[in-house]
């Protein structure tokens, strides 16, 4: 069994990756993101599936749910400290924690149980370093 340590920052970013049904949380990434962004991390062409998700109308599969599942836990944390436009940039500029590959890309492109921990890391690290 795993120690409990004291919380990180982020606890509600988590809570909520977890717990919000998928349009709401899909409706939140994009309020934080913006629909291109969502977009690019779905793997889709149109902001018009963004929109479908995110009005229940469709659903994402599984893979892409998990990947904005992820996407979601990391905006928030950042929000919690940063503007939405910090965000913004901050998922998509080169980042060097990532080997200088964009938070998005490599949460899109990369495997999931990977790039996952990898992004939060990165996002951990910026928040902290203030």
């Amino acid at each position: 069994m795993a120690a409990v340590t004291a919380p990180r920052g982020g606890l509600k970013a988590h809570q909520d990756s977890v717990r919000l049904p998928g349009p709401e949380l899909i409706r939140d990434l994009r309020d934080l993101l913006g629909a291109k962004l969502v977009a690019y991390l779905g793997s889709v062409k149109e902001t018009r599936a963004v929109r479908q998700w995110a009005d229940g109308e469709r659903e994402p599969s599984g893979d892409v749910m998990t990947r904005l599942r992820t996407a979601y836990h990391v905006a928030a944390l950042l929000a919690e400290r940063d503007s939405r436009a910090v965000v913004q940039a901050w998922f998509q500029g080169m980042n060097p924690q990532l080997e200088d590959i964009p938070p998005a890309r490599l949460l899109r492109e990369g495997m999931i149980d990977d790039a996952g921990p990898a992004v939060l890391a990165a996002a951990r690290a910026f928040t902290s370093a203030g």
